[in-house]
């Protein structure tokens, strides 16, 4: 069945809401003082973002190609297998979805947000921040975590065989990035997820609040974009 763009859109709106608010709902558990989950553990946020990414993926896929993530939509477009036109609405819904679903993790742990001495764990809950404070390093991060994501997502999805089963080990491969390479940045591997988020905390009230650190949300997003275009690219051009 092909769903008219307007209801795609919805669906990578509400899709994007979902991943953020479950993905950046696990930071917020481990990172925000005295929740049931303070201190848990990078296990614990593996496993938040990527179930995240496998509950929306599941939901949509059959309606919008469950994308949410520009990096994936400028990709696919750069590939052929995208129409350019659909480009920009799909990133818009991309970007409010991320917003929305950030909004609600903040709505849900205020209290424990108005606890929160430690500003860049609060920024933590919302976007990206390299560790080592180099934004070279944020990106060679950033830019192999995504390349290895979409070229596994391109990969597992290609044979159409069982889309329910390549989303579950969609999930699985996220679930391993964050674990495996997200040690660095946080990660991103989705511009939507970062600088949709990073716009919240910057007008958000906060009684701790510290820089949305901006020098460095190009980072997240040109090495996702790069990354996904290289991936491919690559498994276009080879397979």
């Amino acid at each position: 069945m092909h769903y008219s763009l307007l209801v795609r859109c919805i669906a990578e709106f509400i899709g994007t809401a979902i991943m953020v608010a479950l993905g950046n709902g696990s930071v917020a558990n481990v990172e925000l003082k005295n929740t049931k989950g303070y201190h848990g553990g990078w296990v614990l946020i593996g496993f938040g973002y990527g179930i995240g990414v496998m509950i929306p993926a599941l939901m949509f896929a059959t309606i919008s190609g469950a994308q949410i993530n520009p990096a994936m939509t400028i990709a696919s477009a750069v590939a052929g297998s995208f129409p350019w036109q659909e480009v920009l609405p799909y990133v818009v819904a991309q970007l409010l979805g991320a917003i929305v679903g950030q909004l609600a993790v903040v709505l849900a742990y205020k209290p424990f947000y108005d606890r929160t001495t430690d500003t860049e764990a609060i920024l933590g809950t919302f976007s990206t921040i390299d560790a080592a404070n180099s934004q070279l390093n944020g990106f060679i991060n950033e830019f192999l975590g995504t390349f290895l994501l979409v070229l596994g997502a391109v990969a597992m999805t290609a044979d159409k065989v069982d889309p329910r089963a390549d989303f579950i080990g969609l999930g699985f491969l996220v679930m391993c990035l964050v674990v495996s390479l997200g040690g660095a940045t946080g990660p991103a591997l989705n511009p939507a997820r970062d600088i949709g988020p990073r716009l919240l905390h910057a007008i958000w009230p906060f009684p701790h609040k510290g820089s949305s650190q901006f020098a460095y949300s190009w980072v997240p997003i040109v090495a996702p974009i790069a990354g996904a275009t290289a991936a491919t690219l690559l498994y276009k051009g080879v397979f």
